[in-house]
């Protein structure tokens, strides 16, 4: 059969590009200008739209971009309507595919900037392992089984010919795949997508070496005896231009900017020059002009200030615009009409050859180095789905004669079937969470003593937080009897790269170019630690990671260090001097992290709102002055406000602290045992002193309140007191009178009713307030579920006469519960119920 194909001649009358309106008896369906333009915009709302109606289900950005290209093509809508035959005339595909690859040209460069090259290095001996069984054990067993077919079974002569390369296209890996459906599995900082990034640059560069290597053999052998040499040559010539010239000149671009303002247009328009050119010489010298532009992605410094203004000023408009019209453009290529059965059944045999072949060389190292059987399942279905990469390599296959269209057909169908149930499967499967679960109580009030080490971990969002955490950690009380051990972690939103970053500081050595982003921070906690030699011992960490997932850094860093409290900024930064709020730019991303916090961690968790001073020196005046720092305490009931009067007793303990717990006494419901006990306690610690001036600068109140109103009025009391920091319990028994309402009106929920009040904004009073949530009991994750009130009802040995009605109440999936009626009864049952708790 003659390998060459007829080429398509396309006639169309030309009457330009523009047209001149529909008053002016022109349609806008007859010039190449107006198609595109709505061509680009139904396949961007087709695509926006899908996507939304299958973000619920897991899916990633891919399956829903291919399915609409698909839906748009001859498979489906193209073959017998009008409509999609009038917008999408075969004519006007030569100005929509120039469009279509020039967005998937810069798409493929933004994911090579946001691909960090030093990942390979600490890929460790297993994430090695995985990516050479994950590129070498495919490649055989596909080879093998086309080879087999080849000799044995009696196909179609084309087919017959393309089945080798079939075998090769189907068996290669990319880490452009696996680094976007593990961002939008929200899984890129997780130790899944650490493993599985780090291995997929193993397997991919092996693969795309390969695939490299294969093109230019077969492009030279469409000219004379010298054209491989030549090919080779001029390939070695641009990588080389690309690695010893434009990576030097971006270096200098970087340091030549400052590392927090914009980057300046001329720099920015000589990157895209370079795009350009990379292009225009992959395309001179015979190769994918796609080649140039990804290689050059990969060298571009990522992060800030370079990576991430690229990313900022080019990946929605690619992503969301361009793109679509790319897949559109792939989808008219596929006809599944026209393809056989038998030649449908070999091409797949090589998909679920593939498959497990991938699956395997996943599994197999990583049950061996002791990883659980379900996260290596699902590290093993992330390295095996494929997506826009492999349509690429397919498409430039194609053009080159080692498949044919009805094969094309074939694997793109097999690429969105197989990813498209893999996705939800692996979000179904892998928690990070359980990682880092524990049945062990890590609180403040269950360590073994107060004058034992207190861990802490405290994070940083901007350096603005520093003074107001610097003061929490010394009035904390660090000693050289009991010494505070606390792990500052610098969390920074992931810009311009897709590969996270955990760093650890040491003195005097920089571990990283993007340690120059925590310098300040860490200086200031550096210069606290010398102040307290032997009592203090810190360690500073910068993580980088999407907001959207950065509480699993967090978590598991609680979980290594084990730690009894983390402490986050709240999103809000009061300037009460000025009697308004700051609030940063991203500051509902910074919120959705700290809620994630709270659902998620393995210990307490305590929510700093600063209402003071953020001044740079704030921290300095406070360390050298010498005056009384005033802390109030609101006691009502439960476990978060004794973890929070628990943390308020160690700081008791510090000469110049004053602390006053007024307890809130709900006059319908009887106290638990474990709330007198701790009130108890810090009776006791009144009383142990031998200190006269001790005993006066603490102060134990009580006062009787019968509903939210009198409740609120102590509250609000308090704010004229002259208290530098006030400690709140978190989470209440929220049927009890005292909050009837307030739950309706927070503004802020993961403050708590108490602490949203304290936090309004209509207050000009300069105290600190943390919020203390204690660490839930072992299988109660959501302490906000009706799970959680009933484990608060059953700690507080609250008496209850429950009857079950249908309430008002709704759960975080939105359906129906009941709770039980709190009903008062007699002093005799209530002590009863206690004793039986």
């Amino acid at each position: 059969m003659n390998e060459t194909v007829p080429p398509r001649i396309v006639c169309m009358n030309y009457k330009g590009i523009r047209s001149k309106g529909f008053f002016f008896g022109d349609s806008p369906f007859n010039y190449p200008s107006s198609v595109l333009f709505l061509q680009l915009s139904i396949s961007a709302l087709l695509t926006s739209f899908l996507q939304m109606v299958l973000n619920p289900l897991g899916e990633s950005a891919f399956i829903s971009q291919m399915l609409v290209g698909i839906a748009l093509g001859p498979s489906v809508l193209g073959r017998h309507n009008a409509f999609v035959k009038k917008v999408f005339p075969r004519a006007s595909f030569y100005v929509t595919e120039t469009f279509a690859f020039f967005g998937c040209m810069l798409f493929m460069f933004l994911v090579g900037v946001k691909i960090d090259l030093n990942s390979v290095k600490h890929s460790g001996k297993r994430g090695l392992a995985i990516g050479l069984c994950c590129f070498f054990l495919p490649l055989l067993l596909n080879t093998s089984v086309a080879l087999l077919l080849q000799r044995t079974v009696k196909m179609d002569p084309v087919l017959n010919k393309s089945i080798i390369s079939i075998a090769v296209f189907q068996s290669s890996s990319s880490f452009h795949v696996t680094t976007c459906l593990l961002a939008d599995l929200k899984l890129l900082n997780s130790e899944l997508g650490r493993l599985a990034v780090s291995s997929s640059m193993i397997s991919g560069m092996l693969s795309w070496c390969g695939l490299i290597m294969a093109f230019t053999v077969r492009q030279s052998s469409f000219g004379g005896d010298k054209a491989l040499l030549f090919m080779a040559l001029s390939l070695c010539f641009v990588v080389i231009l690309i690695v010893f010239v434009m990576r030097p000149i971006m270096r200098s671009i970087v340091r030549h900017t400052s590392m927090w303002r914009g980057i300046k247009e001329k720099y920015t328009f000589s990157i895209f020059l370079m795009v350009l050119c990379c292009a225009f010489l992959g395309e001179f010298i015979g190769q994918h002009f796609m080649l140039g532009p990804m290689v050059l992605g990969l060298v571009v410094p990522d992060g800030l200030p370079l990576g991430s203004a690229l990313v900022d000023k080019l990946d929605s408009y690619v992503s969301l615009i361009l793109l679509p019209g790319y897949f559109v453009l792939s989808g008219a290529a596929i006809d599944v009409h026209s393809v056989s059965m038998k030649t449908f059944a070999v091409v797949w045999l090589f998909v679920i050859c593939s498959f497990f072949a991938k699956l395997t060389g996943a599994m197999v190292p990583s049950l061996l180095c002791k990883m659980p059987l379900v996260d290596a399942l699902s590290l093993g279905l992330v390295v095996s789905a494929q997506g826009i990469t492999d349509i690429l390599i397919w498409q430039n296959g194609m053009m080159l004669l080692l498949i044919d269209q009805k094969s094309y057909s074939i694997m793109v169908i097999s690429t969105v079937v197989l990813t498209g149930t893999v996705t939800p499967i692996v979000k179904k499967l892998y928690n990070p969470s359980k990682r880092y679960a524990t049945t062990k109580r890590r609180t403040i009030e269950h360590a073994s003593s107060h004058d034992s080490e207190l861990r802490l971990l405290a994070c940083v969002h901007h350096h603005d937080n520093t003074p107001s955490l610097i003061r929490l950690l010394d009035i904390s009380n660090p000693t050289t009897t009991s010494p505070l051990c606390f792990y500052v972690v610098h969390l920074i939103p992931l810009a311009g790269r897709s590969t996270p970053l955990l760093i650890t500081h040491r003195p005097g050595r920089r571990t990283s170019f993007h340690s120059t982003l925590s310098d300040r921070i860490i200086h200031a906690f550096r210069l606290f630690e010398h102040h307290n030699s032997g009592k203090v011992m810190m360690s500073p960490i910068t993580a980088m990671a999407p907001c959207a997932s950065m509480h699993n850094d967090v978590c598991s860093l609680a979980f290594e260090k084990r730690a009894c409290i983390v402490i986050v900024p709240f999103h809000k930064q009061y300037w009460s001097q000025h009697g308004a709020a700051a609030t940063a730019n991203n500051h509902e991303a910074l919120r959705a992290v700290n809620l994630n916090i709270l659902r998620n961690t393995p210990c307490s968790v305590g929510i700093l709102v600063d209402r003071g001073s953020s001044s740079s020196s704030a921290a300095v005046n406070y360390l050298s002055s010498k005056g009384t720092y005033s802390v109030g305490v609101i006691f009502i009931e439960g476990p978060d406000d004794r973890e929070a009067l628990a943390y308020a007793m160690r700081m008791a303990g510090k000469a110049n602290v004053c602390v006053t717990v007024i307890r809130l006494v709900d006059s319908y419901v009887e106290p638990s045992q474990n709330d007198l006990d701790m009130v108890d306690k810090f009776k006791a610690f009144l009383k142990s002193s031998s200190n006269t001036s001790t005993k006066k600068k603490h102060f134990y109140k009580e006062k009787a309140v019968k509903n939210s109103l009198e409740m609120i009025n102590v509250i609000r009391s308090m704010e004229n007191q002259s208290y530098n920091l006030i400690l709140v319990g978190r989470r209440h028994f929220s049927e009890s009178p005292l909050f009837a309402g307030l739950t309706e009106w927070n503004e802020y929920p993961e403050l708590g009713s108490i602490g949203d009040v304290l936090a309004s904004g209509d207050t000009n009073s300069e105290f600190s307030l943390l919020v203390v949530q204690q660490h839930a009991f072992e299988g109660v994750k959501d302490p906000d579920s009706p799970k959680y009130h009933v484990m608060m009802m059953m700690n507080s040995a609250v008496s209850v006469q429950v009857d079950v009605v249908p309430s008002h109440h709704h759960n975080n999936l939105g359906s129906k519960v009941t709770r039980p009626r709190p009903v008062p009864v007699s002093m005799e049952t209530n002590r009863k119920s206690r004793d039986q708790v």
